[in-house]
């Protein structure tokens, strides 16, 4: 028995063992433009969620070769601005997308601290990685950003640009991605539907309104902005909807494609868990919209 338990248990590692093809470290506090001031090791918080990060990482789960469609997504997971979920809301979603032909990036980002340019940067530098080094070597022909309540406003606000637009003039902040996907994302610094927690740990408390305004992705959709896909639950209590109709509304005031689904019920925070009853919804509408922009 003892012999036919630990057989299941070392195919188990072995399966997600494979899944995750590749770590890639993008920088650290000592390396990247900016540093967070964060000091010490990263805090395992429980649940496969982690704070006090100060270095960059990509976890690359590649596409079934037999279901390659060329497209790669750089995954930002959730956390108000203070810890990275990256378990229900990135390696789940590595190895779905893998699985379905899509190469993941799921990206351990560093949290701002006070410090809003430095996940921004985070995120640019994962953007450049992808497409600049590695799609030329692995026939990627798109790679697209997504992300999940404040991971969804780093998605967001790289899609619209905001480190350029705050005055980052490298090329890593030039750049946009070919396509967005954004859970339940916060987006707006607007007091009436803000999510105060992230934004406090983003640009902190005694923010001013002009501060506000520069990092509330709708304030900067353009017509660079990507086709972006937005899924959300009514009931969500911890973030707004309105966030999500806000960037929405943006969008098509630009003439940008964007689709949007709104499910009943569900709440905040359900990422890749099986109780999410529309589950199975979301994952056939987001992989009909994914083959439409490719």
């Amino acid at each position: 028995m003892r012999k036919i338990v630990l057989a299941v248990v070392f195919s188990l590692m072995a399966i997600v063992m494979q899944a995750q093809d590749l770590t890639i470290k993008l920088w650290d506090n000592t390396s990247a433009p900016h540093s967070n001031s964060l000091q010490g090791k990263e805090k395992d918080e429980g649940g496969v969620r982690y704070s006090n990060t100060t270095e960059a990482r990509l976890y690359i789960y590649e596409a079934d070769p037999a279901k390659a469609t060329g497209q790669s997504v750089v995954i930002c997971p959730g956390g108000g601005y203070w810890l990275v979920a990256i378990g229900h809301e990135g390696h789940d979603f590595g190895r779905w997308f893998a699985e379905n032909g899509i190469t993941a990036a799921v990206l351990m980002y560093r949290m701002p601290n006070h410090h809003p340019e430095v996940p921004l940067e985070d995120a640019a530098e994962a953007l450049r990685y992808m497409k600049e080094e590695y799609a030329p070597a692995h026939t990627i022909r798109s790679v697209g950003i997504m992300g999940f309540s404040a991971g969804g406003h780093l998605a967001a606000a790289t899609a619209v640009g905001a480190l350029e637009y705050n005055g980052d003039k490298s090329h890593r902040a030039s750049l946009r991605p070919d396509f967005a996907v954004l859970f339940y994302p916060v987006i707006t610094g607007d007091a009436l539907y803000a999510h105060k927690g992230s934004f406090d740990n983003l640009l902190g408390s005694d923010r001013t309104a002009e501060l506000t305004d520069r990092y509330s992705a709708e304030k900067l959709v353009s017509e660079k902005t990507p086709a972006t896909f937005m899924a959300l639950s009514d009931d969500d209590g911890g973030v707004p909807p309105a966030n999500s109709i806000r960037f929405y509304n943006a969008l098509k005031a630009h003439n940008r494609p964007a689709s949007i689904h709104i499910y009943p019920s569900g709440g905040h925070g359900w990422g890749f868990r099986d109780s999410f009853k529309y589950k199975s919804q979301w994952q056939q509408s987001l992989l009909e919209w994914l083959e439409g922009v490719r």
